[in-house]
């Protein structure tokens, strides 16, 4: 494998880990009853929605099937991929549900 390929096969690799992320984000929220691009809006209020997110809300929507996700994992994946600010949000809602 040369660097091209490897450096592909890198950027590939993180693309998929990013779409696993994303999905696992939507699954915790749908679980929960909670907007995943609401979400996503306050922890990032001046950037667009990543079209990522969009399409594999609307596969959730679609599918409306859920599993429960726990919130650890899903706020260590969040970081893995750098979404600190995304996992303070996450966060501040699941202490709000485990008050319910």
């Amino acid at each position: 494998m040369n660097r091209s390929e490897r450096d592909q096969y890198i950027i590939e690799r993180y693309q998929a880990g990013e779409a696993e992320m994303i999905l696992l984000f939507v699954e915790w929220c749908h679980h929960h009853k909670l907007d995943p691009l609401e979400i996503y809006r306050e922890a990032y209020p001046n950037q667009e929605l990543p079209e990522n997110l969009i399409e594999i809300n609307q596969d959730k929507l679609e599918s409306n099937d859920t599993f429960e996700l726990e919130t650890a994992l899903l706020l260590d994946v969040l970081q893995l991929y750098g979404n600190d600010d995304l996992a303070f949000v996450v966060s501040n809602y699941a202490e709000k549900l485990s008050k319910k």
